[in-house]
C-alpha cells in the first residue's frame, strides 16, 4: 500500500512516520475511499511544511494555524472571484473541518507512540456561554452548523419531471434513495440479495454503510412497482446474481 501511496501523493515517500500512520488505518480494515482522503489531506498539510520549512512531527498550534490560513485564502477552483459565503474564502468551513481531521488523528497517532508529547490540533471542546479558561479549549476553527436545504413542491415536481425522461435503473435508484434514505454507497452497493420483494424492505450491509451498522429499511408500494420492472429489465443484461445495478454501456458490463 505504502507504494501505491508514495506513487499517488510522492510528499507522503519523504516522511516515514505520514506512511507508517497511513499504513496502520489500511491494516485496521478502514475502506480504500477514508485511507484516499486521509492521505489527502495529510498530504496537503505536509506540503504546506515543507514550503515553510517546518518539521512536521515537531510541529506547533501556530505552524498548524499557518496550515488553516493557507486553506481560508486558497482561491476558489470555481475561480478567483468566488467564495464560500461560511469561510469567506475559497473552502467552505466544512472543507476546512475535513482537511484538519487527518491531521489531527496523525498527531493523536503520535502521542500514542510517545514521538511527541500533544497534539497541536486539539479537539476544540469549547461550549459557547462558558468563560474562556475553565479548562476548556476553544477549536481552531468554529464549526458551523447550516440547516439542511429541503427543496419545496415546485422544486421536487421539477426533478421528478426530468426523471420520467431517464432509464429505469436510475428512475429506481433515485427512488429507493429516497424512500430508504440510502447514502450513494450504499446505494449503488447494493446486490440482488439485499432485497426481500415479500416485505418490500432491504438489507443495507455493515460493509458499506459509514458508520459500519447494518440495518433494513422498507420502501413504498411504487418503488416496489420500479423495482420489479428493473428486474425483468436487468434479467435482459444478466442473469448472475450480484451488484443490482448494472451498467448498461457497450464498453462495460458491471456494477455500475
Amino acid at each position: 500500500m505504502s507504494v501505491i501511496l508514495e506513487e499517488n501523493w510522492p510528499v507522503l515517500g519523504r516522511h516515514e512516520r505520514a506512511v507508517e500512520w497511513l499504513r496502520m488505518w489500511a491494516d485496521l480494515g478502514r475502506a480504500p475511499r477514508t485511507i484516499d482522503a486521509y492521505a489527502r489531506g495529510l498530504m496537503e498539510f505536509l506540503l504546506v511544511c515543507e514550503r515553510e520549512g517546518i518539521d512536521p512531527v515537531a510541529a506547533t498550534r501556530g505552524h498548524v494555524a499557518l496550515f488553516v490560513r493557507e486553506l481560508r485564502t486558497r482561491p476558489s477552483r470555481r475561480g478567483r472571484n468566488v467564495v464560500a459565503l461560511d469561510s469567506g474564502s475559497g473552502v467552505a468551513n466544512a472543507t476546512l473541518q475535513q482537511r484538519l481531521v487527518p491531521v489531527r488523528l496523525f498527531y493523536d497517532f503520535l502521542v500514542e507512540e510517545g514521538v511527541r508529547e500533544s497534539n497541536p490540533v486539539g479537539r476544540g471542546r469549547y461550549t459557547p456561554g462558558r468563560h474562556f479558561g475553565s479548562g476548556q479549549s476553544r477549536p481552531l476553527v468554529a464549526r458551523m452548523v447550516k440547516l439542511p436545504w429541503i427543496p419545496g413542491e415546485a422544486e421536487w415536481l421539477r426533478l421528478l419531471g426530468a426523471f420520467r425522461l431517464e432509464p429505469i435503473r436510475n428512475r429506481l435508484m433515485l427512488a429507493l434513495a429516497y424512500d430508504s434514505a440510502l447514502r450513494r454507497e450504499e446505494l449503488c452497493s447494493l446486490r440482488t440479495d439485499d432485497l426481500d420483494p415479500a416485505h418490500r424492505t432491504l438489507r443495507v450491509r455493515a460493509e458499506t454503510t459509514k458508520t459500519r451498522r447494518g440495518r433494513v429499511v422498507p420502501y413504498s408500494a411504487g418503488t416496489g412497482v420500479l423495482l420489479s420492472d428493473y428486474l425483468a429489465h436487468r434479467s435482459g443484461i444478466s442473469r448472475a446474481r450480484g451488484p443490482l445495478f448494472l451498467s448498461e454501456s457497450d464498453a462495460i458490463t458491471g456494477s455500475h
